[in-house]
């Protein structure tokens, strides 16, 4: 877990899993991977196996040691819902998450029926808490689909990460999101993101009434071009209103 984090939407990591395998295009510059990989064979370094997918479970109950109330951005350097890591595990995060109810915790998935179908079966007719939060990434039109998976889950807030935005996305159904982050690709060969496919993004959610948050233009640096959009940062958060 780590205490501070330099993504703008939140205050804090946790990661009961880490590493991870490419599921779209979206991952192809993956900034979790490329620092992994650079401890591959470090003997005794937590990514001495570099981005290959491990199971943490000496990290499951850290959040309940965090007195101060902190958004957590859950798994940063993995996705919960890889088909590799074990449904009860998967319990134990939720279970965790739910204790710590003084929290709330942000969890992003490309993986988004498989996260539709886990929230089904543990919650059935009720919604996930309030404090847990669940979102799925979007990084252009192919990608849409998610969105659509991600509004059957029975959450209390929806969000959207379209981070890297690395192509149009077009006309989106937002109806029963809650929250749309957009970024620009960072790091090495970090595919340009034009204005425009921002702008269209924005204008959708100011639309359909929904929080819109603008993380960074990146670049090789993610601070290289800087927040602002159209002359200001767009700092939107959610409101807690279950759908």
């Amino acid at each position: 877990m780590a205490d501070g984090s330099a993504i703008e939407w939140t205050d804090a990591t946790w990661n009961p899993v880490t590493g991870c395998t490419q599921i779209s295009a979206g991952c192809d510059n993956c900034y979790a991977k490329r620092f992994s990989e650079r401890f591959r064979g470090v003997p005794n370094h937590p990514f001495e196996a570099g981005f290959d997918l491990t199971i943490r479970p000496e990290r499951i109950a850290q959040p309940l040691a965090w007195r101060r109330p902190r958004m957590i951005f859950v798994n940063s350097m993995s996705d919960l819902f890889h088909k590799q890591v074990p449904r009860a595990f998967i319990d134990k995060v939720f279970d965790t998450m739910e204790r710590a109810d003084w929290h709330t915790f942000q969890v992003l998935t490309k993986r988004s029926s498989l996260m539709r179908d886990y929230l089904k079966a543990r919650y059935g007719e009720r919604l996930a808490p309030e404090h847990i939060w669940l979102g799925t990434s979007v990084e252009d039109a192919k990608a849409k689909s998610r969105i659509a998976q991600i509004r059957q889950a029975p959450a209390s807030v929806r969000f959207l990460s379209i981070e890297p935005l690395i192509a149009p996305v077009g006309r989106m159904d937002l109806s029963g999101i809650h929250w749309v982050i957009v970024g620009g690709e960072s790091g090495p060969g970090a595919r340009p993101m034009n204005p425009e496919w921002v702008r269209a993004v924005r204008r959708q959610c100011e639309e359909q009434d929904v929080a819109f948050f603008f993380k960074q233009w990146g670049g090789i640096r993610p601070k290289t071009g800087g927040r602002e959009l159209d002359g200001r940062e767009w700092n939107e958060m959610p409101s807690l209103v279950a759908a």
